[in-house]
This record gives structure tokens, C-alpha cells and sequence, in this order.
């Protein structure tokens, strides 16, 4: 910190009716660097003498304060900017400023996701590092990678993100069911193309003899036909159906390449860019609205898969390496896609 000139009270005096540093400097016979030594000490410090500096004064944002709330959110960064002011006694308004402007923090949404024991994590963390090794020099892209998901007739909405203009809350609700009619739907992508969109019949469960079947009628002859002679690598999450060993025996007997329950790391839904990405867009084009039936349901998502472009699919695909990457950096911990 600058050491107060005797001149301090008179430097800012003049410098708040916005007289030049040069000119204060011959006004008052001092050194320039004294003067601008003071005017940059007020300025950022704030400090007010004989007169107040020009501009909203700066009350509460003290260094002192700007730590203690810092503290406070390293501690519980759960905590709201309403408690926060109310522990300081600093306005609402004062707090928010504080956070955003000095502190540089903003407030995020929690996110859901699967609990990671120490386990899965190192599991995570070393199939990742494998798998990076194994798709090195673009061979991500020969990968076809597979997902089932249950679609309902009702409308699909995010809490933050989803709005309406309305004179008052009850005018905008969405409705419930307790068990809303639904669809299971099996597919899957690779860098340049995309299964067809299949419906798992009505009442039928996915056990390990129904997914085989799934793959023996529907998956292989649209992988004969879409590679031909070339080389593909099948993926599967580790989901029961997947695990069982008549599974994992077939496709290791049936496709070129395969990557099995052993190889993909556990609790990785934010590696399968049907989980992190696809899903969600056929959800947010069929869904926006509620369904009267199933067959209006499946009519919009089947339109949906369409519409996905080769660009897409392959930028998804592209994003494989760079989430493999993440993962290894946060160790086998989830991680911000």
C-alpha cells in the first residue's frame, strides 16, 4: 500500500473535480508519481478523506468482506446469496455483487447423476485409459454404439430451463400420470450411419433372451448391410440384459469387433453419446407436447431419428475421445461435458 501523502486530502480533492494528474502535480508543487500513487491507492482501495469519490461509493465491497464471504462459500457453496447477506448484514443487492463481480462465481444447476464409489471410479479411469488406446488414430468412428430407452406419452419438461407467460402459477402446470403409457426403443449410431429406430413390443421385458433376439433380427442385418465387409466395433452399457453370458458369447462370435461388459467402464452413461446426446434431442423434438396415444408418440420419434443429419452423428461420435480424456482427468469422477 502507497503510504498517505500530506497532500492526500487535496490530490483528491482535485482529482474528484476532474482535474488532470500533470495539473495537480503543479498546483500543489509535488512529484507526479506522488499523485498518481494516491490517485491509483483511492481508486482501488475506495478510501474516502475530506471528500467522497466521484461515482457509487464503495461501502461493503471491502477486502475484508470479499474474504469473509469467500470463506463462506468454500465452506458451503450450497448456501444462498439471501443467507449469506443475512449472516454479513449486508444487503441482498451488496452480496450479489460481491459474488458475481469480485468473487467471479455463478450459480448452477445440480445435475444428476450415478453415485461412484472409489471402485468404479478407478474402473472408470482405467477403461477409459484403455479405450483411448484402443481408438487411437480415429478408430472411434468404426464404433456403433447402442441404447435402449423408455419414451412416455407425456410431455417432457426441465425444471429451470422450461417457461411460460402466465398471470399466475396455477395457469401453467404439467400434468402427471401415476403409470403413463410408454415405449422401449433400442438403436444405436456410428460416425456415419444409424440403425433402424426399434420398438420393443408392448409387455415385452428386456431380459438377456429378448436383447439377443434384438440383435440376431434386427441389429445384425442392419450391420451386414450398412459395413458390408468393412470392420465395426459393437458397444453396450453393462446393463443385466447385456452382462449375461449368452450375450457377451454371441457378439464376441458374431462381430468383427466388440467391446465387452470387462472393457466398458461401469456407470458411464456420459460416455455413450446415445446417453449424452441423442436421447435427449429425440425427447426434446417428440415431447415437447404430450401424446393422446403410443402411435403418436412413436410416429414423432421415428420423424425425429430421421431428421438426425450425418454432420450430427458424426460430431456426436467425434465427442467419444474427448469425454474418454475427460474422465481420465477427473479421475473416474463425473465430469462437465
Amino acid at each position: 500500500m502507497v503510504r498517505p501523502s500530506i497532500h492526500r486530502s487535496s490530490i483528491i480533492a482535485l482529482y474528484g473535480r476532474g482535474v488532470k494528474a500533470q495539473a495537480i502535480s503543479q498546483r500543489l508543487g509535488i512529484h507526479r508519481s506522488v499523485v498518481y500513487k494516491t490517485i491509483k491507492w483511492y481508486k482501488t482501495l475506495g478510501t474516502e478523506n475530506d471528500r467522497p469519490r466521484p461515482g457509487r461509493p464503495r461501502t461493503v465491497a471491502t477486502k475484508s468482506n470479499i474474504k469473509k464471504v469467500r470463506d463462506k462459500v468454500r465452506r458451503n457453496p450450497a448456501r444462498s446469496v439471501r443467507r449469506f447477506s443475512k449472516e454479513m448484514g449486508i444487503s441482498r443487492s451488496s452480496m450479489m455483487r460481491i459474488v458475481k463481480d469480485y468473487l467471479k462465481l455463478k450459480a448452477y444447476k445440480r445435475n444428476k447423476c450415478h453415485f461412484l464409489t472409489e471402485d468404479a471410479k478407478k474402473k472408470r479411469k482405467d477403461r477409459c485409459q484403455k479405450l483411448l488406446r484402443r481408438i487411437q488414430g480415429g478408430l472411434h468412428r468404426l464404433i456403433v454404439f447402442t441404447d435402449e430407452k423408455v419414451f412416455t406419452v407425456e410431455q417432457a419438461f426441465n425444471k429451470q430451463n422450461d417457461r411460460v407467460y402466465a398471470r399466475s402459477q396455477p395457469n401453467c402446470p404439467v400434468e402427471r400420470r401415476s403409470h403413463p403409457k410408454s415405449v422401449m426403443v433400442f438403436a444405436g449410431i456410428t460416425a456415419d450411419g444409424k440403425t433402424p429406430l426399434i420398438f420393443v413390443p408392448q409387455g415385452i421385458k428386456i431380459n438377456s433372451s429378448n436383447y439377443l433376439a434384438i440383435l440376431k433380427e434386427e441389429f445384425y442385418r442392419w450391420a451386414q448391410k450398412h459395413s458390408g465387409s468393412r470392420h465395426f466395433v459393437f458397444q453396450q452399457d453393462g446393463a443385466p440384459s447385456h452382462k449375461a453370458a449368452v450375450v457377451q458369447d454371441w457378439c464376441r462370435q458374431n462381430f468383427p469387433g466388440f467391446i465387452s461388459f470387462g472393457e466398458w467402464p461401469p456407470n458411464s452413461p456420459d460416455l455413450n453419446p446415445m446417453d449424452y446426446s441423442v436421447w435427449s434431442v429425440l425427447e426434446a423434438k417428440s415431447c415437447s407436447k404430450p401424446h393422446q396415444t403410443v402411435e403418436s408418440l412413436k410416429q414423432d420419434l421415428q420423424k425425429a431419428w430421421d431428421e438426425l443429419s450425418s454432420d450430427y452423428l458424426r460430431a456426436t461420435v467425434d465427442a467419444f475421445p474427448e469425454g474418454l480424456k475427460s474422465c481420465i482427468a477427473a479421475n473416474g469422477g463425473t465430469f462437465e461435458k
